[in-house]
């Protein structure tokens, strides 16, 4: 328990209790999935004017994963969080508060992430999702750190997760080519030294067009409701200003990585691991560029082999590069997340 303290009070009232220290906390356990449907950009370029050569040149992508069709959200979460949970040597009974971050839990209400709770047997958990997109995993870091520095929970189950090819149009030749599926976990809990570092992020809402649904569930109700209607209702899908994405992307992100650094007391050279949301490899090339990362720290590249899967990337590379030797147990790495919105959010981590 957290030791608690209440100020005296000048006025005469009651005070409120409150957490009488601030604890440190650390990701405890990562767990992945990625689902078994291997999708080749010649599989993609049936339904859009371009090529295998094109798409890797432009993206990094050569493979991305999808799921099955009766496979959903909470599906891939459970798997992530369960491997995430025995990496973690922490039962369920131990987690106080579920954070789901997807944008592609096709309901409105109840949110996954409740249901996610009740799978895994966690009794009566604060369980809620955010919509922060590529960056949500980010946020969920972030709010769970602050939970867990608070007294709020011991432990916090944070998943990113999404069924993004749910929501691509397959004819879009701007977008069809870039989404994937998958699910990544971590257990964030109390730790004797400081292990997540201070959260950069923010949010350019003037800029909410540039990566967007491309129309509003209340516009497709008219449709829906109009009598003998022959034509085909048209599934709202993700759409993005590519260009304007990728300016954004290099030229601002790469600041903010360089600042979630400085704010954790550190300099490039000493992380252990770079990992960046996986949207293109261009993108993440820039940021090692104007980081100045020495050749020695490892950088996640899964994009070739996932594609985008937005809040996901970031949990699934840093678990397979851990899983892979390649980053080490221990290490610091930095993390970012960028996308629709447009939001944010960057933070070092000392990984599992």
């Amino acid at each position: 328990m957290t030791d608690t303290t209440a100020e005296p009070s000048t006025t005469g009232r009651k005070t409120i209790t409150v957490p009488g220290s601030i604890r440190h906390a650390r990701i405890h356990g990562l767990g992945g999935y990625r689902p078994e449907r291997v999708v080749t950009n010649e599989e993609i370029c049936e339904f859009i004017d371009s090529s295998d050569e094109w798409i890797q040149q432009r993206s990094g992508i050569v493979t991305r994963r999808f799921a099955r069709e009766d496979e959903t959200v909470v599906d891939m979460a459970e798997a992530a969080a369960r491997q995430a949970l025995d990496r973690a040597g922490i039962s369920a009974d131990q987690i106080g508060v579920v954070i789901m971050a997807t944008v592609s839990h096709p309901y409105q209400t109840p949110a996954a992430a409740p249901i996610l709770a009740h799978r895994l047997q966690i009794p009566n958990p604060a369980a809620f999702d955010i919509s922060a997109a590529c960056a949500g995993y980010c946020h969920g870091i972030s709010l769970a750190n602050d939970m867990v520095r608070a007294g709020t929970a011991d432990y916090v189950l944070v998943v990113g997760v999404e069924k993004l090819s749910d929501f691509t149009d397959k004819y879009d030749r701007g977008s069809a080519f870039i989404f994937g599926d998958g699910a990544g976990a971590a257990v964030v809990g109390v730790s004797d030294v400081p292990g997540i570092g201070p959260t950069l992020w923010g949010s350019l809402g003037d800029k909410a067009d540039v990566i967007t649904q491309r129309e509003s569930w209340t516009d497709l109700r008219p449709a829906m409701v109009e009598e003998h209607r022959e034509e085909a209702i048209e599934w709202p899908a993700f759409v993005m200003q590519g260009q304007t994405v990728f300016r954004w992307a290099v030229f601002s992100m790469a600041e903010v990585a360089v600042e979630a650094v400085e704010a954790a007391g550190l300099t490039p050279g000493d992380l252990d691991a770079f990992v960046p949301h996986q949207a293109n490899v261009r993108i993440t090339d820039a940021m090692i560029k104007r980081l100045g990362l020495p050749e020695h720290v490892p950088v996640a590249r899964d994009i070739a082999e996932t594609g985008n899967t937005s809040a996901a990337s970031i949990p699934l590379a840093m678990a397979r590069m851990l899983d892979e030797g390649e980053a080490p147990s221990g290490g610091l790495a930095l993390q970012i997340g960028f996308g629709a919105g447009l939001v944010y959010a960057a933070q070092v981590v000392v990984m599992p």
